[in-house]
């Protein structure tokens, strides 16, 4: 009898607190504000996850209806999702591209339930947006959303319709270079070196962006090659970017002094306040890709 009582409690804690085995994947959500945000954020760590058989999910939070000098509304709006898809195919994760218009965010009560709805259906255990000082504001939007969903998920009378999560994940900004009220700080550096290549290809499928508005916005579309293979290179050098002595800083103490010495291209994460605040061990149990040896 006692042992059956034991043994129910053992199930009981397994159901309440579970223990993620070791060799259950990983699942990391992405979210940004426009279908391309996270490929430039989180392209090459998707990538990685991806390689190692994690899952990982890509949200747009609008549909990119404004993004274009030329088009735009529902025709724009297909075009980008269309590749958003295409980037998902060649990073190997999902991408999702919510119904809301480009330029008109706000952080709305149904917008919220629906970020949170989200993140539930994926059971995140890692949650990335954009930081709130940001000067896009479907970006600062966003990030509203995603804060404010970060303790909602687990609470069983929002949004009732789908099930809490019964453990909060850890959520983390995506980096950015703006200073006040405060700069972003290089909590996580992931080393995307070895899947670069692959990161710029992905981003290649939003050629509306990266081959058209971008330029056209940021007076360079001079710039933009004709040829497909020609494209890749310029996306590449313009999109690769340098090592800081901050993320320098941050590989040393993710992969040691001598790894870090090797790392050409990084991309950074800050761990937010909200959501399970995470050890050293737990960052490297979620960010398996962190290895000093």
């Amino acid at each position: 009898m006692r042992y059956l009582q034991f043994l129910s409690l053992i199930i009981f804690l397994y159901s309440v607190f579970p223990v993620q085995a070791q060799n259950q994947p990983l699942r990391i959500i992405m979210i940004g504000a426009h279908p391309d945000d996270c490929d430039i954020k989180g392209g090459g760590t998707a990538a990685l996850f991806a390689e190692m058989g994690h899952q990982v999910k890509f949200i747009s939070v609008t549909n990119g209806d404004a993004g274009h000098m030329q088009q735009g509304g529902g025709v724009l709006a297909k075009r980008r999702t269309d590749e958003a898809k295409e980037a998902g195919k060649r990073l190997g994760i999902e991408y999702e591209v919510l119904d809301h218009h480009d330029g008109e965010l706000l952080a709305t009560l149904p917008i919220r339930l629906e970020i949170i709805r989200k993140i539930r259906e994926w059971n995140a255990d890692v949650v990335i947006s954009h930081r709130s000082n940001d000067y896009h504001p479907d970006h600062r939007y966003t990030a509203i959303l995603v804060q404010d969903a970060a303790f909602m998920v687990g609470v069983p009378n929002i949004a009732p319709d789908t099930p809490p999560l019964v453990k909060n994940p850890v959520f983390l900004y995506f980096q950015d270079n703006f200073q006040k009220p405060y700069p972003f700080r290089a909590d996580i550096a992931v080393d995307i070196s070895a899947v670069l290549d692959k990161k710029i290809h992905a981003m290649d499928a939003h050629e509306s962006q990266f081959y058209e508005w971008l330029p056209w916005i940021g007076k360079y579309e001079q710039e933009v090659p004709k040829e497909k293979e020609e494209r890749l290179k310029w996306l590449k050098s313009k999109r690769s970017g340098t090592v800081s002595e901050a993320a320098r800083t941050s590989l040393q103490k993710w992969y040691g002094t001598e790894k870090a010495s090797q790392a050409k291209h990084v991309e950074l994460f800050e761990i937010c306040e909200y959501g399970t605040q995470p050890t050293e061990a737990d960052i490297r149990r979620l960010f398996p890709m962190l290895k000093n040896k």
